[in-house]
């Protein structure tokens, strides 16, 4: 790791205020040479009101300095945060004074990357602080949150233990295989700690499911024949004219998607081509992507206007077997006819008239049976994180395996050390290839 001294503009350009962080062995004296403040000699964790100027010593702003010295700073290393206003000049400036004072422009993700290789963080800690940034909704936010936190690192650390705890016991037999006499552990007491593990295992993949649904937005299909509605309720939904609306058959020709926030979640609906028998290409094309959309969607809304047959009742059922679908009947400002789907409570709206949208709402939250997100929440969203721990997953359920036909100690312990070894990837445990270090924090903005 490069040990020479970074700095960037650590807010959003064009705001009130702006951050600029740098870090390294001689942040304190690129900012001392710039201002009346001897950052070397200040206390740690203190503020400082100061004119900035520049090389010729022209006053560039008045700012304040907040000074951290190391190891106690976000870095690990000896920092300085200049808070300035937020004029992009003001900010172009100051980087431009520093880096003449031997400071260089910080690479994407570089001071994150920095406390990650100083221990201030480890990996899934550090890949969570991007996530943080770039949460829109409370439920992002809690997962980033908890990941921050070290939710899923602690986790993985007691996984760990338990995993140690098998390998000693099955190399202690190794250590001793002279003596045939002599067990460390009961087989079938291995086999239940090592079923322990799996389970752990496969609840944290599992949960990736529901992780990557909420970090993009849970997707809900809006589906139904032409003309019963479907772009008035997304217009509603979205108090947006999003879609547009005609009695003109076959209007909403592809899919349109949008995403609202109801209760702290992001829901991203998708207002398909209405479903109908038809000759036209384009609008075939269309009605082939509305089936598409209810194989990807989590929940499906099917709105019906009437009656709908048998045969459309069969089709439906069939096509959301594994979704959650909530049948809606629109219209209900026009007609009280009753409409009977088996085993569904159906939900009466006008979505032109604005009622019962709000209850809408609340059944389609419900439908998404989300646990109940805290800062404690332990859910996988990371892409990273999932393939380790699938690949963590069969190399434990060998091990079972393993034990269950009798396998020596020796074969066991092989894939014991491998799971553990790929558990270790998701928090950085272990030593990690530069290339994928360079890979996970390119996509960090400037200043994190």
């Amino acid at each position: 790791m490069n040990n020479d001294t970074i700095c960037a503009l650590a807010t959003a350009p064009g705001g009130a205020l702006g951050i600029i962080r740098i870090s390294g062995s001689k942040a304190f004296d690129a900012v001392s040479a710039l201002c009346s403040i001897s950052c070397s000699s200040v206390e740690a964790n203190t503020t400082h009101y100061t004119h900035l100027v520049d090389t010729q010593g022209a006053v560039i702003d008045e700012v304040m300095v907040t000074v951290f010295r190391s190891p106690h700073s976000y870095t690990g290393e000896d920092s300085v945060e200049i808070s300035c206003h937020g004029s992009s000049y003001i900010a172009k400036k100051i980087l431009e004074a520093l880096v003449r004072q031997g400071c260089r422009m910080a690479e994407p993700g570089e001071f994150t990357k920095r406390a990650y290789l100083n221990g201030k963080l480890d990996l899934s800690q550090a890949e969570a602080v991007a996530d943080l940034i770039a949460s829109t909704n409370r439920a992002t936010h809690q997962m980033a949150l908890s990941q921050l936190r070290g939710e899923i690192s602690t986790e993985l650390a007691d996984l760990r233990q338990h995993l140690l705890q098998l390998t000693t016991l099955l190399e202690l037999e190794l250590d001793f295989s002279d003596h045939e006499d002599l067990e460390f552990a009961d087989r079938s007491e291995l086999e239940n700690l090592a079923q322990t593990i799996e389970s752990h295992i496969s609840r944290l993949a599992k949960s990736f499911e529901t992780g990557k649904a909420l970090k993009e937005g849970i997707p809900v299909a809006i589906v139904g024949k032409t003309n019963v509605g479907k772009s008035t309720l997304l217009n509603h939904l979205l108090k947006d004219d999003r879609a547009i609306v005609s009695d003109i058959h076959g209007t909403t020709r592809d899919t349109i998607e949008d995403t609202i926030d109801i209760h702290g979640v992001q829901f991203r609906f998708i207002d398909t081509a209405g479903l109908r028998q038809t000759t036209d290409t384009i609008e075939q094309i269309g009605i082939e992507r509305t089936y598409a959309a209810i194989s990807k969607a989590r929940i499906v809304l099917w709105l019906i206007d009437r009656q709908p047959s048998n045969e459309e009742i069969v089709d439906m059922m069939k096509r959301t077997d594994d979704k959650k679908l909530i049948v809606i009947h629109n219209k209900i400002d026009l007609e009280n006819s009753q409409i009977s789907i088996p085993n569904y409570q159906t939900i009466d709206i006008s979505a032109k008239k604005d009622i019962g949208i709000e209850n809408l709402e609340e059944q389609i939250f419900e439908a998404a049976n989300l646990p109940e997100l805290t800062a404690n929440s332990i859910i996988v969203t990371n892409a990273r994180h999932y393939d380790a721990l699938l690949r963590a997953h069969e190399s434990i359920q060998r091990v079972l395996q393993g034990l269950q036909d009798g396998l020596s100690s020796d074969l066991l312990s092989e894939d014991l050390h491998l799971t553990l070894d790929i558990l270790a990837e998701i928090t950085g445990g272990q030593i990690t290839p530069q290339e994928t270090l360079n890979n996970i924090f390119s996509h960090f903005c400037v200043g994190k």
